[in-house]
Order: structure tokens, then sequence, then C-alpha cells
């Protein structure tokens, strides 16, 4: 990456090296959905009366990609060594508290966040929960705060403006989030599940900034923040479809104008995406036959 900031990374490796906390908790997350992953096989998903450890294994998969999401993008949000410092920590320890209460809970056969006819200690760990997650938010909002200060964006333009269209979609995925606790449930209407909305929220902060640092290895400065604006705008806007949808409380999975302009958005982001992928694989291929050309 070519980096401008001091903090920031010039490597990915620097980002292990950097942020190699984070990245151990968000590698735990991916240890733990393996076991999961592991038991459903073995046992199935449901363990009574209200354990379902399928969910156990998607939390700690997404949670996992989350944290080694943020693991990335955190050095370039301008922060000093010290907030950087009690954002992370903060961070993973309410991570670790989410793992707990998700594996554990569910593997006691209670459901972690909706405890029904549970003990004291179930109810505890529902409660703690809540809090936790309300903390998830308000701490992630703290940061996304800081991608939208100009000396941030003037110091990594391409980088920082993917990493802001990302961040919006993450807030939309936590308010998705809220409303699944409001509404004790992930199901709305009579076919809407707010967790694809919550879920590929998210993913944005896969998408987005990897569509920037690809821009920035393959095309020319004009075009750059074209194809970045048209990458985070058409990924909310299928954000935004599916979420009209689910506020409908209809499924997604009906041949419809909103799941169907949902689907086009997407892939339109996508590939972009997959456009400069080839690109970058083209101009390597280029390299080598020059050196091998020059060799001769």
């Amino acid at each position: 990456m070519n980096h401008r900031i001091q903090e920031g990374p010039t490597y990915i490796a620097d980002i292990l090296k950097q942020e190699k906390s984070l990245i151990v908790a968000g590698l735990l997350g991916f240890l733990l959905a393996g076991i999961c992953g592991i038991w459903v096989l073995i046992y199935g998903a449901p363990i009574g009366p209200e354990g379902n450890i399928g969910k156990a294994f998607s939390f700690n998969a997404a949670l996992g990609i989350f944290l080694f999401s943020t693991a990335v993008i955190l050095p370039f949000s301008g922060m000093g060594t010290r907030s950087k410092a009690w954002f992370r920590w903060s961070y993973i320890v309410l991570a670790l508290y989410s793992y707990f209460a998700e594996t554990v809970q569910n593997f006691r056969g209670v459901d972690p966040r909706f405890v029904r006819n549970g003990t004291g200690f179930d109810e505890a760990v529902s409660n703690i929960f809540v809090l936790v997650a309300l903390l998830l938010v308000l701490f992630y909002v703290i940061i996304a705060v800081q991608y939208f200060r100009s000396r941030v964006l003037n110091a990594n333009p391409e980088i920082v403006l993917g990493i802001r269209y990302a961040m919006i979609a993450v807030i939309i995925s936590f308010a998705a989030g809220i409303w699944i606790s409001v509404n004790t449930g992930r199901f709305t209407g009579a076919d809407g599940n707010i967790i694809w909305l919550h879920g590929f929220g998210f993913h944005a902060l896969q998408v987005v900034p990897f569509a920037a640092w690809l821009s920035m290895i393959t095309l020319n400065p004009a075009s750059r923040f074209i194809v970045i604006h048209l990458t985070g705008i058409t990924y909310l806007l299928g954000l935004m479809a599916i979420g009209w949808q689910t506020l409908l409380g209809y499924t997604l999975f009906e041949w419809s104008a909103l799941p169907i302009g949902a689907a086009f958005f997407f892939l339109v982001a996508f590939i972009l995406s997959a456009w400069m992928v080839g690109q970058a694989y083209v101009q390597h291929a280029n390299q080598r036959i020059n050196r091998s050309s020059h060799g001769r």
C-alpha cells in the first residue's frame, strides 16, 4: 500500500505487526467457529431446549472476520497510539465476552440473548450481553467518526474514502442488530429476516476498502475515485433495498423489485472488484514478461 501517514502500514506485514492482538482475537473466532462447525457436522445444530450451535458457528465466524477487518483499517484512522490502544483492548475484552456468551450458552442449550425459563446465571449472561452489544456499537461509532476527519482523508484519500462508505454500512448493520434486540428476534412481518441486513452491512468492511486498495494499484489517479464512489454507492443501495424489503416484512428470496435491485447493486460492486483483480493480474504478468525480456 502506498501509505502516507506515520502510523499507517506500508505493507500487510506491518498491519499484522501493529494490530496482532486484534488479529489474534479474530483468529480465536475462527477457531471457535471451527469447533462449532465440527460439532454441527457430527451431532447437528440444535441443543435443547433453546441452544443452536449453528448460530454460535455463524456468530463466531462473523465476529472473527469483523475483528480481522478492523485490525486492517485501524492504522488508517489517524488516532494516536494511546487512543488506538484504548479502542483495541476495549474491543478485545468485549469480543471475548461475546465469544463466551454465544458459545457457552448455546452449548448449554440456552439462547444467549432471549432467555426463556433460564436460571439466574442465564439471565445475568443475557443482560450483560445486551450491555456488551451496546458498547460494541458505541466504541465503533467513535472510531468511525475518525475517518470523516479531513486530515485523515487527505493523508490517505483512496483508502479512507473506501473506509467511509464501509463505516456507513456498518452503522446500518448495527442499527439492524438493535432492531433484532428490540424485536426480540430476527424475524419480522410475514417473512422478513433482519439478519440479512445485519450481516451484509458488516461485509462492506471487506468489499469497499479492498476495492479502494485495488484501485490504487491498478488505476490512474483520475479513475480511482470514480470506481471507489461507484463501489460504495452501489453497496449502500443494495443494503437499502434489503432493508426496505425487510421493513415491509417480505423475504429476500422472491422475484420482486427490491430483492432483484439488491442483487443487481451488489453484483455491480463485486464486478468492479473482480475487474480490478483481473487488471492487477495482467499488470503483474506484463511486469514478469518485461523482466524476463530484460534478463535476456
